[in-house]
């Protein structure tokens, strides 16, 4: 089974769980900018968590079944129809040999992953199937066109006979960047930054540039200035690191980060919120707002635990009866 592409969207990405564990190698890990939201579309289809779907950006895909299949779609919400007739979001579709899915405007925020029964089965590269865009890496390392062919694996169950009666919540999972404030841990060289700064990280607007990517959010706002010039050695990035480079306006950086960096941290969004920040386009307003390691780590956990639990909840409403 497989999927044709009639057009390919902004900007359309095969993304999994990513390729962790081969940055000493300079690899970056790429995947998902929100794997919850694509961890519970593929629950929604029985696939496995760590199976390929869909990242759509702004403006999605139209895509022709071969054969019949299910879907569904998590994270913002998109105008989204199956052969023109409109489609819910967060429920299990099926679809049949044929019919023609068009994913249209993100109506908030910025993106949604499209789970698909079986996944995409491109032949993986380092143990994954992610696109990663900014280095031209994968088995697909570009963003999706039209006329390309998308292999599906093979099932785990037959394709529903009707949409599902039932759907997930969003409002646990979809939250915009904007509004309330992102939560940072001080970063290894935020004592680093002068008084003025300090003062402005937390009590200024940063916008979102549009020179922002799924490698990072460039942020335009107050310029951040340290006490003196600081040259650091290059060491490793993960996602959420809040780097300054001489300009003064911050690069919040996404699951596309180069593998090491050596510009200041000033300061670590905390994990909880990246799934915020895939919202994020061009014009977003950002505030922040200071939080301790422990409170961190507990707010991670707690959303980790009610994802595995819904996890859980899912596979158990999906077994027959």
């Amino acid at each position: 089974m497989s999927l044709e592409m009639l057009a390919g969207g902004l900007a359309t990405s095969v993304q999994d769980l990513g390729r962790p564990g081969w940055q000493a190698q300079g690899v970056g890990a790429a995947g998902a900018l929100d794997a919850d939201c694509l961890r519970l579309a593929n629950a929604l289809v029985g696939n496995a968590a760590e199976a390929a779907g869909l990242e759509i950006t702004l403006r999605g895909p139209c895509l022709r079944f071969t054969r019949a299949g299910a879907f569904a779609l998590c994270g913002a919400p998109f105008e989204l129809t199956l052969d023109g007739v409109p489609c819910d979001p967060w429920r299990c579709h099926p679809a049949h040999a044929g019919q023609v899915l068009a994913v249209g405007r993100a109506l908030r925020g910025a993106r949604a992953w499209l789970a698909l029964a079986g996944g995409i089965d491109l032949p993986p590269l380092l143990h994954s199937r992610s696109s990663d865009l900014n280095s031209a890496l994968g088995p697909l390392p570009r963003t999706l066109r039209a006329g390309d062919t998308l292999p599906l694996g093979t099932a785990a169950r037959l394709p529903p006979a009707s949409p599902a009666r039932w759907s997930l919540d969003p409002a646990p999972w979809f939250a915009e960047a904007g509004g309330v404030p992102l939560r940072l841990l001080p970063g290894a060289h935020y004592a680093r930054l002068s008084q003025h700064a300090r003062a402005a990280l937390y009590g200024s607007v940063f916008t979102v540039a549009a020179q922002s990517s799924r490698a990072g959010l460039r942020l335009d706002g107050t310029q951040l200035d340290l006490v003196q010039p600081l040259e650091c050695v290059s060491s490793g990035c993960v996602p959420g690191v809040l780097q300054l480079p001489p300009g003064g306006q911050p690069i919040l950086l996404l699951a596309e980060h180069p593998v090491s960096g050596g510009y200041p941290r000033i300061a670590q969004a905390a994990a909880v919120d990246l799934p915020r920040l895939a919202q994020a386009v061009p014009g977003t307003a950002l505030r922040f707002a200071a939080v301790d390691m422990d409170t961190a780590t507990r707010l991670l956990l707690a959303r980790r635990t009610a994802r595995t639990q819904l996890e859980a909840r899912i596979r158990a409403r999906l077994e027959p009866t």
